[in-house]
């Protein structure tokens, strides 16, 4: 098993950057394939991005492409998003998420989730 716990939401203005960070433990991270999910309220659950165990494949969602990057760290055992140009649709709860393989993770069916942090972007 792994435990994801996230960190590095909060308060920004539309046009502006954040990066989220994931820390995982528990089993060899480099097992895993990693992703980022995100739900507003009221709305259902967005994949946002996904990366391979050796960083050798990315996939985004329609709406990081271009925006959001995703990579990892497997020497620190740490998944980032950094999300640049945002815009108050990106308001949500993001979600670490971690599976087996990298097609589970881009079909929105991975099998560990962090506990979520918030992202607020104002207009």
């Amino acid at each position: 098993q792994v435990q994801l716990v996230e960190s590095g939401g909060g308060l920004v203005q539309a046009g502006g950057s954040l990066r989220l960070s994931c820390a995982a433990s528990g089993r060899t991270f480099s097992s895993y394939a990693m992703g980022w999910f995100r739900q507003a309220p009221g709305k259902e659950r967005e994949f946002v991005a996904a990366i391979s165990r050796s960083s050798a494949s990315t996939y985004y969602g329609h709406s990081a492409k271009g925006r959001f990057t995703i990579s990892r760290d497997n020497a620190k055992n740490t998944v980032a998003l950094q999300m640049n140009s945002l815009k108050p649709e990106d308001t949500a709860v993001y979600y670490c998420a971690a599976a087996e393989f990298f097609n589970t993770i881009v079909r929105g069916d991975p099998g560990y989730w962090g506990q979520g942090t918030q992202v607020t972007v104002s207009s």
